[in-house]
């Protein structure tokens, strides 16, 4: 129901947009209304996603009542009064349980991939307008955030995840509490590349800190020089699962059936040897430090998995894989599937890179993001 919610909206705001009824903000359809469907509640409090649906059947009732009096004359008054009749007895639930404050852009998405080369861009973007009041982790611990009246929010904490990146994209284009706007500092691709920056900084402290990533990642879009692949850069790798080398490829294992794999941080021209495929651009390199919250030179020898979703889920230091080496797990699967799946395990190397790979299969990334899963 959920999803359906969230589809809803955007094929509304498209049809709006189509009718020339909602107007445009830096380049998207704007959303028109101060708000907008979420499910955040329903998640925590299922009485309320029962009550919203109790309230559609009401409203598909009455609807389906009021067309058949227009059919039947004879009992069109009935008909109509019975229709009317459950159209106020409706129980819908209080509106501020199933909607959100909106924005114009609370829908806008980045016109661009979530690549190395915006993560890059936005980090140059961030220490020049951010770091002094959001630190270098974005916790805003910083003296001059710790004078303003109203903290700065900490960009590492969930905040980056659930709230919509549109949502997000207003904030910083427009301002909120005590941040001003940046909206005459940065243009449309800058703010999208910052955001970009926030997410994988995020990560990156998260991974420091917990040893995880608490929240999901996705693997950048970076570009390729492949030796017989047609690949051009890893977005064309969606639906397959992608594995990065960085520095060198271990001992006798070159390309796997299983996967595609990618040899990171190799010099340009440098032979890529057993691994079909290279990232000789220096921006993928820092783009996975910050990721990893690893400093670039001492990722050498390091491995990470993307899943067939594109969302980054173990990492390695370049010995055998095992279950211990997956870092991010779903907070929204129950973990039996998982559980049962590292029992029977689909490849020959059970505890190694078959075992992993089956419990990131059974395990998909599903999170809340704008009161929505995803």
């Amino acid at each position: 129901m959920l999803r359906a919610m969230q589809v809803t909206q955007q094929a509304g705001l498209q049809l709006l947009a189509w009718l020339h009824l909602a107007g445009e903000v830096d380049g998207q359809p704007a959303w028109p209304f101060a708000l907008r469907l979420s499910g955040e509640v329903m998640l925590i409090d299922r009485s309320v996603a029962r009550a919203l649906l109790a309230a559609l059947g009401y409203t598909a009732a009455a609807l389906l009542l009021a067309l058949l009096a227009l059919l039947w004359r004879r009992a069109r008054v009935p008909l109509f009064a019975l229709a009317a009749a459950l159209l106020l007895l409706t129980p819908w639930p209080d509106a501020g349980l199933v909607t959100a404050p909106a924005h114009p852009t609370s829908f806008h998405v980045s016109p661009a991939a979530f690549s190395a080369a915006s993560i890059v861009r936005g980090e140059r973007i961030y220490q020049r307008q951010c770091i002094a009041c959001h630190g270098a982790d974005g916790k805003g611990n910083t003296p001059q955030a710790l004078a303003l009246p109203v903290a700065p929010p900490n960009l590492s904490s969930g905040l980056l995840w659930r709230r919509q990146d549109g949502d997000i994209y207003w904030s910083l284009r427009h301002g909120k509490g005590g941040m001003p706007a940046f909206a005459d500092k940065l243009d449309v691709a800058d703010s999208w590349a910052l955001i970009d920056y926030m997410k994988a900084n995020a990560a990156g402290v998260g991974i420091a800190d917990t040893g995880t990533w608490p929240r999901p990642v996705a693997l950048p879009d970076m570009p390729l020089a492949c030796l017989h692949s047609g690949a051009a850069h890893t977005g064309q790798w969606r639906g397959q699962r992608v594995r990065l080398v960085v520095g060198q490829d271990g001992p006798g294992q070159g390309e796997d059936p299983r996967l595609q794999s990618v040899l990171l941080g190799a010099p340009a021209g440098e032979a890529v040897g057993a691994i079909d495929c290279a990232s000789t651009n220096a921006d993928s390199l820092r783009a996975i430090a910050i990721i990893t919250g690893t400093a670039p030179d001492k990722l050498a020898g390091t491995e990470l998995l993307a899943d067939r979703d594109g969302w980054l889920r173990a990492r390695s230091s370049g010995g055998a894989w095992s279950q211990a080496d997956m870092l991010c797990r779903s907070p929204l699967t129950s973990g039996a599937a998982a559980a049962d799946s590292t029992a029977a395990p689909s490849a020959p190397d059970a505890g190694g890179l078959g075992s992993l790979i089956a419990a990131m299969d059974a395990d998909p990334v599903r999170f809340i993001k704008g009161g929505f899963v995803h």
